[in-house]
């Protein structure tokens, strides 16, 4: 796990710049690399889940986009703090120290178990000392990181594309996040679920969904509307898209809201998940992609935010313009 990684490939330009700026991420190509990559991040992130003050809505659990990749942020340890980055330009794990050390294991493929150990192993050379519970979250079936020998595999070009999809979407996200002034949450990147998103509440509390775990009901303790993007792969729930996606949904989901006009055209409802889906492929094949993903998540948010009564006066800036920079293709 500490040799050199390979360089990335950036993989075949059969799509032209449309494959240059989003790139195809079928998810039958490199749905064991998802699911390795979901587990070796969910390591991570219980480590900071462990060792960091809760925050509202498990804040202090996401991880966020670099300009390489995925970054804990710092993570207090003793009288100073850590901070965890996978790099998936160089394709490495970077564990660095508020007191200089640093220690770098490789991205490639090894066993989730292989992951684990060697992971821990950095950490104790650190002089960092935790203990995580070792089941993973929000998967089905799961299997202890330290018994798992069956996830192993690292495909570099296709996790270099999902980043890529990541950072451009997160561009995006951040200026569909701008006028919002009311809470909001971060641009975040959650392991469980393995997806990207953004959060914006109304400021009224909510009913917490029953007969959930008690991390969902602290989750949705207030009313909001979120939205983000999903590889599509398997979730708790057990629905497995087979194919990455946008979504947005509603909590509590107001009356009216899945038959809402959600633009683009090709928006649909999914009534098992509860979300409006965009799927990435209708996307890319947008003549304006970045300004479908910035419709369907202004149209759902509109949708949401007027059915279920939001004070929208007071919770938006009105009459300011947000630049958006959309492709030419």
């Amino acid at each position: 796990m500490e040799t050199e990684p390979t360089p990335p490939s950036q993989g075949g330009n059969e799509h032209g710049r449309l494959n240059e700026r989003w790139p195809a991420l079928p998810l039958e190509a490199w749905s064991d690399t998802c699911d390795t990559l979901h587990m070796w991040v969910q390591i991570v992130g219980k480590v900071k889940l462990t060792l960091s003050p809760f925050q509202n809505q498990w804040w202090q659990v996401a991880f966020q986009p670099t300009a390489r990749g995925l970054a804990t942020g710092p993570i207090p340890s003793g009288d100073g703090v850590f901070e965890a980055e996978f790099d998936f330009v160089d394709h490495n794990l970077v564990l660095r120290t508020s007191d200089g050390r640093s220690k770098a294991l490789a991205l490639m493929p090894g066993s989730v178990s292989d992951f684990y150990h060697h992971f821990m192993s950095a950490l104790g050379a650190l002089g960092i000392e935790v203990r995580i519970n070792t089941l993973p979250v929000e998967i089905p079936n799961p299997i202890p990181f330290e018994a798992d020998h069956e996830h192993a595999s690292y495909d570099p070009d296709y996790v270099h594309r999902w980043w890529r999809i990541l950072t451009r979407t997160a561009t995006i996200m951040e200026q569909f996040r701008s006028p919002f002034v009311g809470k909001c949450s971060p641009i975040q990147f959650f392991w469980g679920s393995f997806d990207l998103t953004e959060t914006r509440f109304s400021g009224r509390p909510a009913a917490p969904p029953p007969g959930v775990p008690r991390f969902v009901q602290l989750a949705e303790d207030q009313e909001n509307m979120a939205c983000g993007f999903w590889p599509g792969n398997t979730a708790a729930s057990g629905v497995t898209l087979g194919q990455p996606a946008f979504y947005a949904y509603s909590y509590p989901e107001p009356a009216g809201f899945k038959e809402a006009s959600v633009r683009p055209g090709e928006a649909r409802y999914h009534e098992k998940l509860g979300e409006f889906i965009l799927f990435y492929e209708d996307v890319r094949h947008a003549d304006l992609p970045e300004r479908a993903i910035r419709d369907f998540f202004e149209s759902s948010y509109e949708a949401a935010a007027t059915l279920a009564h939001w004070d929208r006066h007071r919770l938006e800036r009105r009459g300011e313009p947000v630049q958006v920079r959309t492709s030419t293709r």
